[in-house]
């Protein structure tokens, strides 16, 4: 069981925040509740922790009161201290609530900021921040088994890794961690930027740039520009290291951070952050050499080498032995939705269904030809969604790309479908249909049943919803596909 969390006080709480010390030499007063009211009382002596969901509200926390598009969480402050807060940061006065139960502060989005900035500078352990345009859960999760293998690691839940899910990834950072993980996402210009200042890495990881979130960050130099941030705003003595894609990165990231490692396939790779003797088993899952220690892993595609280079390269950085790094490595498996693979009866499903950009859209188009057998290939593709203005350009791009890959049955559903031209299904090979069920009714006339089956689209799509008439239709509930056959027999990846 881990340490407990880092305990606020009203006084902390309030240095953190910017605000002016309690008007006592005690504590402010903070609330006591009924469900309908509240009453000043002296404050008890710390928080035990940050809050912002008063659904899980818990005795003794702070809960922040946050705004979204379709929610306040002012409206729910009664709720949470009733559940056993002891406090609340607002930004403006709640009904039924005494001023004493409030930190009342501008922007309680900012605030969290500003705990978690505190919390941060308090951390005895390292912390390790990851962002890019792909790949940042799978190396999260990567870094996480790899580093875990030597030293007590606390990591960002599923992807969090917003402006909100970063700050509560610190603040509930245990007193016993050595190494905190943070995922770091951005859809607009200038986050990355307000994250690293709440993170303040030790390590700094960038997976890869490519044309994602166009829709706010205007242009594939507008991504660069962003992700490179991490780098510009490292502290003192942090080190970092990058990805090979696009060729940007690596040159861009050299400019900052002369000494930044590169780890990748091509030569603008450190050669020690290459790998060597590669060899990818029928489930496209590759093995390969690294610090003569041999690397087999368990998610399939080319590009998860590059994540999986990116978290030895962290978890050198970081001391923990390679062999024990290449083992966790190794330990870790796809996870729902990120290049899964489930049985269907005869079916093998690939369920890649949590992003989609055209770099992650090439990605699986990759690792499904890396796969064996003599299975007829399917893809499925649904929008690519965030990309702005180009939008269309980039889904008839890849879709073009999609048809010279030369797999048995391609279908093109949603943005897809209004980049194709209908004449090109007189071939066979093409399905177009927007709407992604009436896709499925055609693209079930045209299946054995024998076939591998990729589903690639953005979240916002829903692919997976296909999952259950898949299940209807080819025999019963779907299966993880397991690990048998990933180790056996080995071909020589070229």
């Amino acid at each position: 069981m881990s340490a407990p969390s880092f305990a606020w006080t009203d006084v902390t709480v309030r240095e953190a925040l910017g605000l002016a010390p309690a008007p006592s030499a005690r504590a402010a007063p903070l609330a006591t509740t009924s469900a309908a009211t509240t009453s000043a009382v002296e404050a008890p002596p710390a928080f035990d922790g940050v809050t912002t969901d008063s659904r899980t509200a818990r005795a003794g926390e702070l809960y922040v009161a946050l705004v979204g598009e379709r929610f306040d969480g002012h409206e729910f402050v009664g709720q949470a201290l009733a559940a056993g807060a002891r406090a609340a940061v607002v930004s403006r006065p709640v009904d039924g609530v005494d001023a004493g139960a409030l930190y009342l502060v501008d922007d309680t989005l900012e605030a969290l900021g500003l705990l978690a900035a505190y919390r941060r500078a308090a951390l005895p352990a390292r912390v390790v921040g990851i962002t890019g345009s792909a790949g940042k859960t799978t190396t999260k999760e990567l870094v996480t088994s790899a580093v875990s293998r030597g030293l007590r690691v606390h990591a960002t839940r599923a992807n969090l890794n917003n402006r909100v899910g970063v700050p509560l990834t610190l603040l509930g950072a245990p007193l016993d961690a050595e190494v905190v993980v943070v995922e770091m996402g951005t859809n607009e210009p200038g986050e990355i930027r307000a994250l690293a200042r709440i993170v303040r890495p030790d390590v700094a990881v960038i997976t890869t740039v490519g044309e994602s979130h166009l829709a706010g960050l205007g242009n594939l130099q507008g991504v660069l520009r962003e992700k490179l941030d991490l780098l510009r705003e490292l502290p003192a003595n942090a080190r970092a290291v990058v990805g090979d894609e696009g060729p940007e990165l690596p040159a861009g990231a050299r400019e900052i951070i002369p000494g930044v490692l590169v780890a990748g396939w091509t030569f603008a790779a450190d050669p020690s952050l290459r790998p060597r003797a590669v060899e990818v088993d029928p489930a496209g899952c590759h093995r390969f050499r690294w610090q003569d220690v041999d690397v087999t892993l368990r998610i399939p595609g080319r590009h998860v080498v590059l994540d999986a280079l990116l978290a030895l390269a962290v978890a050198r950085m970081l001391g923990v032995d390679p062999a024990k790094a290449a083992a966790g490595v190794g330990a870790v498996e796809a996870s729902a939705l990120r290049g899964e693979v489930r049985r269907v009866g005869g079916l093998t499903l690939v369920l890649d269904c949590y992003n989609a950009n055209p770099q992650s859209v090439r990605a699986s188009l990759d690792a499904l030809d890396s796969m064996g057998g003599t299975d007829r290939k399917v893809v499925v593709l649904g929008t690519m969604l965030e990309l702005g203005a180009v939008g269309p350009d980039l889904h008839r791009d890849v879709l073009a790309e999609a048809q010279r890959r030369g797999v048995d049955l391609l279908v093109a559903t949603g943005e897809f479908a209004r980049a194709a031209d209908p004449r090109a299904e007189a071939g066979g090979g093409l399905i177009v249909e927007e709407d992604i069920h009436e896709a499925y009714r055609r693209l079930r006339e045209r299946l054995t049943g024998a076939e591998t089956v990729l589903l690639k689209a953005s979240r916002g799509v829903a692919l997976e919803s296909l999952v259950p008439r898949f299940e209807e239709d080819f025999g019963g509930p779907s299966t993880p596909a397991g690990a048998e056959g990933l180790l056996e027999p080995w071909r020589r990846w070229a």
